[in-house]
């Protein structure tokens, strides 16, 4: 999936909500179902395009998926300069 970076910094979010779709049998349409957003806002989330969530979007999610934030959301280092 491919990354949300932020230019300037060259870090990046990795968003793995397609990972946790298929692990729980979900689809991403009955996930916006589920948690009040359109099909098309959770469709930018998934392809790692949104620039933000909501903390209330991001507990729906978490709640509809029986995750954590963590599970969900992961931060990629630049390549290239040793930090983890």
């Amino acid at each position: 999936m491919p990354p949300a970076t932020d230019p300037t910094e060259g870090d990046a979010i990795m968003v793995r909500l397609d990972d946790l779709l298929h692990e729980r049998r979900m689809t991403l349409t009955e996930l916006a179902e589920r948690v009040g957003l359109t099909l098309a806002n959770l469709s930018i989330l998934k392809t790692g395009k949104a620039k933000a969530i909501r903390f209330s979007t991001l507990a729906a999610i978490c709640r509809e998926l029986d995750c954590q934030p963590g599970d969900l959301l992961t931060y990629a280092s630049p390549a290239g300069t040793g930090e983890d």
